[in-house]
């Protein structure tokens, strides 16, 4: 990260946690600086390295890096974590499908996945509920939504019995605010057809349901050809914000030597914060910015109409239920894409 951007780090966690702040002991010698302390915790995170590594280059104590780490991350999310590790507002979901639309897929808010963190001090006790049989340790699972410029919009992470991307999808919150009625309205039109549900692109794993476009597994002809290839190409998003992640933070590409598993799950949440601090900070160099201010655009995003503090009746959440597992709106959304996809190639061709 840049310098201005880690100095702004420095002095939210300084100001929220009197920890980081320096201080005098009783012979008026000076403590540890702020500076010391976060640039210890930032690389233990960025190199995964143990306590005792900065010892050489900070003249820091074993203990004292933990403790920073552990008050570092929690600071982060206080502090950062509301405006960093957000849902989408109105303005992000119209930036969302403006590029889905760009890049052929009306109505996209961005791609679905899940990546895994080996934890090696896992419990005896709990292995059965994080283990996996294609892993030879445990693993605690992230489930992600990625646009295209890696941001990271939904985090799930570290609950029991996650072994796979299914189990992690039924207690994924992405969906609860669209069944609680809480979700911004969102209305695009493919091919002729209107539709009021946003959608995610998603792997082979996922199931057939209104919310998610899946790509097809053996394509036939050349328009089922040319909407997998694109698909493919777009759903790639939530697989490069891992990619650029895990080296970013190299704690959570390799074995997690954490025992608690709350610190894990602060930890991950703390450099997902920061990756998307990252993001926000060098968007500009590596993205191309969409002017959509003078064009005519193919939907229309609005704020619920049911109050924040109010759940919809029994009824309505069932309906919004079946409409989110709806089989037959996914049949029928992915082949209006399909032919919108081929349309478009016919008429105008891709910018690749």
């Amino acid at each position: 990260m840049r310098r201005s951007l880690f100095l702004r780090i420095v002095e939210g966690v300084m100001n929220q946690d009197s920890f980081f702040q320096s201080n005098h002991d009783a012979t008026g010698r000076s403590s540890l600086s702020p500076l010391q302390k976060c640039t210890a915790t930032i690389r233990m995170l960025a190199y995964g390295v143990a306590v005792d590594v900065v010892d050489e280059y900070l003249r820091i104590g074993e203990s004292t890096p933990t403790l920073c780490v552990k008050k570092f991350v929690r600071a982060v999310n206080v502090v950062f974590g509301d405006e960093y590790l957000r849902r989408p507002n109105v303005a992000d979901v119209e930036r969302l499908l403006h590029v889905g639309e760009q890049r052929g897929f009306h109505g996209m808010l961005g791609s679905i996945d899940c990546m895994h963190w080996k934890w090696k001090n896992c419990r005896v006790a709990w292995r059965g509920q994080y283990a996996r049989g294609d892993h030879k340790t445990p693993t605690t699972m992230l489930e992600a939504v990625a646009s295209q410029d890696l941001w990271i919009w939904h985090a799930f992470f570290g609950v029991p019995g996650t072994l796979n991307d299914i189990n992690v999808l039924d207690r994924f919150p992405v969906f609860r605010e669209v069944l609680e009625g809480k979700a911004l309205k969102v209305q695009f039109s493919v091919n002729g057809r209107i539709y009021n549900l946003g959608y995610y692109l998603t792997d082979g794993i996922y199931p057939n349901w209104a919310t998610f476009v899946k790509s097809i597994p053996l394509p036939q002809g050349p328009k089922h050809k040319l909407f997998t290839m694109k698909q493919e190409a777009a759903r790639k998003d939530v697989e490069r914000a891992f990619g650029v992640l895990q080296p970013h933070f190299a704690i959570i590409s390799g074995p997690s030597r954490m025992w608690c598993k709350d610190l894990i799950a602060e930890i991950m949440r703390a450099c997902i914060i920061m990756h998307n601090m990252i993001v926000e900070d060098e968007r500009d160099t590596y993205v191309r910015q969409f002017d959509y201010t003078d064009e005519d655009v193919n939907f229309e995003v609005s704020m619920p109409t049911v109050s924040q503090n109010h759940l919809p009746e029994y009824d309505e959440y069932l309906r919004n239920h079946k409409r989110i597992r709806n089989r037959s709106t996914n049949n029928q959304l992915q082949s209006d894409l399909i032919e919108e996809i081929w349309n478009r190639f016919e008429d105008e061709g891709y910018d690749d």
